[in-house]
């Protein structure tokens, strides 16, 4: 099985503008995402896949490989369904360029269950504790550990308002890349278009999206304060002490 890391990511983002390249301990954000996957053993190849050329230049000037894709994309999953198309691969690993604090190791975890269990969709999961964060995509599993729904509301909800455990989506996401260019083919769902996060046009398929539940403190960058939670915490990141002078950090 070949498979193959995609990193999709743009400038344009709504909530944090050009949050790509704004720095973490001095870095810019989509160099750290990329560096950690290249520690990722078990991806055969790694892409970061963008429409700008000012990310392109960025990180081919530190070896990394880049697919240029059209600027029209409404999803991460669609930008990195065009550059698959043309890709020798048998499984597509999307990362998304604003997960800073990705773990090799769960990269490879997520990898060996989507080969083990032939899955169409995996994803990563980890156990969340922040409430009322709607840039946080939460999920809700069957008996099987696949998702039944996803949200930006934190569910499940208790009635008895007890607190109650919550996951959140952990976004890698293990694709088989016939499913990812027949799932970006179709429309975009309802629920999708109210919550915002295109994976709940597999669910409302009727699809099923296993899950690898991982211990991560990881989050996804999407505000000015999960930019400045993660700078905290890259500081004392094992993994960052080990290719921070290789990125040859710049003045925050």
């Amino acid at each position: 099985m070949r498979v193959v890391g995609m990193i999709p990511v743009r400038l344009k983002s709504q909530r944090l503008p050009k949050k790509a390249l704004a720095k973490i301990q001095g870095i810019p954000m989509i160099l750290h995402t990329w560096k950690r996957c290249t520690y990722a053993d078990r991806l055969d190849e790694l892409f970061v896949v963008t429409d700008s050329s000012e990310i392109r230049d960025l990180v081919t000037s530190f070896g990394g490989k880049v697919l240029m894709t059209r600027s029209d994309h409404l999803s991460g999953s669609d930008r990195i369904a065009e550059a698959a198309s043309n890709v020798e691969a048998d499984i597509i690993i999307n990362i998304q360029g604003d997960e800073a604090l990705v773990s090799p190791d769960h990269i490879n975890k997520l990898i060996c269950h989507a080969i083990k269990n032939e899955a169409p969709v995996s994803m990563l999961v980890t156990k969340f504790c922040k409430r009322g964060s709607p840039s946080d995509i939460k999920v809700v599993l069957n008996e099987n550990g696949s998702i039944l729904y996803a949200s930006r509301a934190d569910i499940p909800y208790s009635k008895t308002l007890e607190n109650v455990d919550l996951l959140k989506a952990y976004h890698v996401v293990a694709f088989q890349k016939q499913f990812l260019i027949k799932f970006t083919s179709w429309e975009p769902s309802k629920l999708e278009l109210i919550e915002g996060n295109e994976y709940l046009r597999i669910i409302e398929k009727g699809g099923g999206i296993s899950t690898v539940l991982v211990a991560s403190e990881a989050i996804s960058v999407d505000t000015k304060t999960d930019l400045a939670i993660v700078d905290q915490l890259m500081a004392n990141d094992k993994l960052f002490a080990t290719y921070k002078c290789l990125l040859q950090p710049t003045d925050k």
